[in-house]
This record gives structure tokens, sequence and C-alpha cells, in this order.
């Protein structure tokens, strides 16, 4: 006799589901009814329809509601799941599930007794079906923008005990506030197959999408997204109170004042911009520049001879080991002797906004008694003309929240500069990605940050961009790095 799994015996009866759709078009929605309806699994389906909308879908039962990321929509959909797991499907298209997936959804859910199962799919883009795989979900997957793909499988009975803490006067952080308290109660799993397609409507390249969550148009959802992280950290024991520790800025001395740090590999269409706007800058103390050259082979290295053979405050070190990155090259300019007081970023193919933004992040190290500064960027393109979204303020990075906030953010800000002996203190991760967001959140765990909200740096978008067009797989590699330094990040903050 051939063995049976317990988990299909009781398919029948035990692993009924509840899905919740948005209404889109007529058929699009009508698709995606029958589509669910197709399997024996699916108990209900309801179709969220706004106010003012005429839906009438066969199958399906219509909810007048609001969007599905408002808090009050998300507390209906608890109260009116009535079965083992509830389907949330968060695109407006239609939605085409693979072969047995609603299946395979229960089964893993089951085996693994998951809070929330979500998968790879498939993505037609451009008419053409390409592999959408997604990351796994880990404790310091805390970004509002993590893509769990638009099928989340709940378990419901801990999808009502997470939805009972959903803020019913959220109109945008319901569904993100929803996911963080169900991590509070049981994994959010991730199954490696692609177990449905959805079109994808989204075609801009990577270095367009990742400053969307700063786009001064999405503030409003941003202080709600805050709101919701910031309760989740409190649940979880690793909110910090706005108590920081004083820095002491006699603790060593300098011969400078000030650095300037560039680490640079092969960019001799922008170093010569970012090296004249260094040297054209104005203060009242003594300042140099320290330019980690990393084996550039395409003429940056003679670029840099060239202006160091003629202002001896430019400083060219090439490093002696050839294993470094962004990070190892910024821990060779750190501990340098030569290294002044303050040690201020500048991007090899990024410039400073006037001959005054020295002068003023020291300032700001004074003023805010702070271990580290964050200054405000304008976008440009290379011909220095600004793009959309513009001025980028970081404004989510207040005094009093900034550093639980930035558990949630992608990034700090641009430029950044620390205060030396701190900055030696904490190693920055030899790597080209994520190095300084980590050096940031590390510091933050006890030092305050200062801000400089007025513009001080132009960061250049153009082709050669690290991140301008990134592959799906890249991207993903560059997300989960940023989580794991959250998850780290998140542990120490807990100890505290």
């Amino acid at each position: 006799m051939s063995y049976v799994p317990m988990w299909f015996k009781k398919t029948n009866i035990m692993k009924k589901i509840t899905c919740f759709i948005p209404y889109s078009s007529q058929e699009e929605t009508i698709a995606t009814v029958k589509e669910l309806r197709s399997s024996d699994l699916v108990s209900q389906v309801y179709v969220l329809c706004s106010a003012d909308q005429n839906c009438l879908v066969d199958g399906a039962e219509v909810l007048k509601s609001e969007p599905m990321t408002s808090g009050k929509t998300i507390r209906r959909i608890a109260a009116l799941a009535n079965t083992r797991y509830t389907l949330i499907y968060t695109r407006q298209s239609s939605l085409q599930m693979g072969q047995k997936a609603l299946e395979r959804f229960a089964q893993v859910a089951d085996d693994t007794q998951s809070g929330m199962v979500y998968s790879n799919y498939l993505a037609v883009k451009n008419g053409k079906m390409e592999n959408n795989p997604v990351i796994d979900c880990q404790e310091g997957s805390l970004r509002d923008d993590f893509n769990f793909g638009s099928v989340l499988f709940f378990r419901t009975e801990i999808m009502k005990k997470a939805a009972g803490q959903v803020s019913e006067d959220f109109d945008f952080a319901g569904l993100y506030s929803l996911r963080l308290g169900v991590s509070q109660y049981a994994e959010l799993f991730r199954i490696p197959e692609n177990l449905y397609t959805e079109q994808e409507s989204d075609l801009r390249k990577s270095g367009e999408k990742i400053f969307d969550y700063v786009d001064p148009k999405n503030r409003a959802v941003q202080i709600e997204m805050e709101k919701a992280c910031t309760q989740h950290l409190k649940n979880v024991g690793a909110f910090l109170e706005p108590v920081f520790t004083p820095v002491k800025f006699d603790e060593q001395e300098f011969a400078m004042e000030a650095s300037v740090i560039i680490p640079v590999k092969n960019r001799v269409r922008t170093i010569e911009d970012a090296i004249k706007s260094v040297l054209a800058q104005k203060a009242n103390f003594k300042f140099n520049l320290i330019i980690v050259d990393n084996y550039s082979t395409d003429g940056t290295t003679e670029l840099i001879q060239k202006y160091a053979a003629t202002d001896s405050r430019l400083i060219h070190i090439v490093p002696e080991r050839k294993d470094l990155g962004i990070g190892g090259c910024w821990n060779e300019a750190a501990n340098s002797p030569l290294c002044g007081k303050f040690a201020i970023q500048l991007d090899s193919d990024d410039m400073y906004y006037d001959e005054t933004t020295v002068q003023q992040v020291v300032h700001a190290f004074y003023a805010q008694n702070c271990a580290m500064v964050v200054g405000t960027y304008q976008m440009v393109n290379f011909a220095l003309e600004e793009i959309p979204p513009g001025i980028i303020d970081h404004k989510e990075w207040t005094p009093e929240n900034g550093r639980n906030n930035a558990l949630r953010i992608n990034g700090l800000g641009a430029p950044r500069a620390f205060y030396t002996p701190v900055l030696r203190r904490i190693p920055v991760p030899n790597v080209n990605y994520g190095e300084d967001y980590a050096l940031g959140l590390a510091i933050s765990r006890q030092y305050q940050i200062g801000r400089i909200y007025n513009p001080i740096y132009l960061c250049r978008r153009w082709d050669e961009n690290s991140d301008a067009s990134l592959s799906i797989e890249v991207m993903n590699a560059h997300n989960l790095y940023k989580d794991r330094i959250r998850t780290i990040e998140l542990k120490a903050r807990k100890r505290l």
C-alpha cells in the first residue's frame, strides 16, 4: 500500500483558503477569481472594491473597502477570514497560479508552521516571461519595500493576532504593519520555486527605483511606515531611546582638522571633477584630500598624480593589498597618520555642492556634538542638471528617532562624515556595497548622528554608476547583504 502524507489526507477539511484580491479591470478580476476558484482548497474569494467602483464579479463576494494598505482594510480581512489559511494578492492585474501552487503553499505552510509563506515567481515584462527570484526574509528585513512578491499566504490564526496590532489610522502602512506583526509570532518562509505568474508594470532600471522612498511626494507614506517600524522595534525589544554618549573632540591630536576621502577605481571621466570640487573648498582650518587609488587602469592614476604634483593637500595612496573593496579603501585612509580629525566622504563620480561643504560639515560636528554627520544631496545627471527626485534631505532622520528609523530605510544620505577616532574603532566592512550603511548603524547605536538639511553634495547619476542598471540577481544580493547588516544591528540592540 503506497504512503499518503497526513497533510494530503486532511486537505479537504484542514486546508481551506480564504482569498482577498483587489479589483482591477472587470476582465482581469474575473480571470483571477476563476484561477483561484479552480483549486478545491479555496473556500471563498473576496474582491476589494472602492466605493466609487461598480464591481460585480461571479464567484466572489465584493467588499466595498479602502485600499489594501489601509489599517481598516487589514483588520476587516482578518475578521472575515475563517479558514486555516488566508491568501492576499496585492497586484491589480490578473494572476496565474502555477501547477498545484496553492497545494504547495498549503503544504509548506503546514510543514514549517510559518506565519506567512511566499515564493519566487515569473514576471511578464514587455510580453517576455522572466524569472523573478525573491530573497529570504530575516530578522533584519525591515524595509517597507521588501519584495515578497504579490501572493502572501498567511496562517490565519497568526494573521489575526498580528492584525489586532495594526492601527486603523494607517492609510499606507497597514500591510507593512501586518507582516511585521506576523514575524513577531512565527517565521516568514520563502519557497524557492516559481509558483505563479504576474504582469510587471514597473519597467524602470534599478537606478531609477532606488530613490522612491526618499521622493518628497512620498513623505506621508514614509511617516506612517516609520510609525509601524518603530512600534515593531519596541515590541521586539530593539528600540533605542534618544540618549547618546557625548563626543569628546580632544581624544587625539591631528595635524589636519579634516580629510576628504575618495576611494576610486577606473573613474577617469569623473575623478577630475571630484578633485577640483575638493581643492576649491574654503575653510578656516587645515584640510587635505586623501584618494585611495585601488589599482586603476584607465588613466585615473595619472590624473591623480597630475594634481598631487601641484597641490600638497592631495595625498595619493595606492594600497599594498589587492583585495580591497570600497570599505577596505576607507580603512586605509582613516588609519593613515595623514587623516584629519574628521573624515568626509566623496564618491569618485560625485562633487560637492559649492566651496562651503567642508566648512559646514565640520561646524555641524561641534554644533551638534555628534560622531557622524550626514548631509543633503541634489540629484543631477552627468551634465550636472537637476533630475528627479531633486533634493534628497532624508528628513526621516530626526534626532529623536533617526537611529531607529535607520533600520527601515535603505541608506543614510550623503555626504557622510565621521569623527576619526570613532571611525578607527569600528572597522568598515571590506565590501563594495552597503559598507557606509553598516558603519552608520553601528555608530548610531551609541552616538548621535548630526544632520545638515541644505544641499551640500551633488549626486551624479549616469550609466556607469555602480547601481544604474542591475540584474535581479545582483539587486537581490545587495538587499540580502543590507538585511544581514540590519539583522546584526538588531541583535546588538536587543542585547542593550
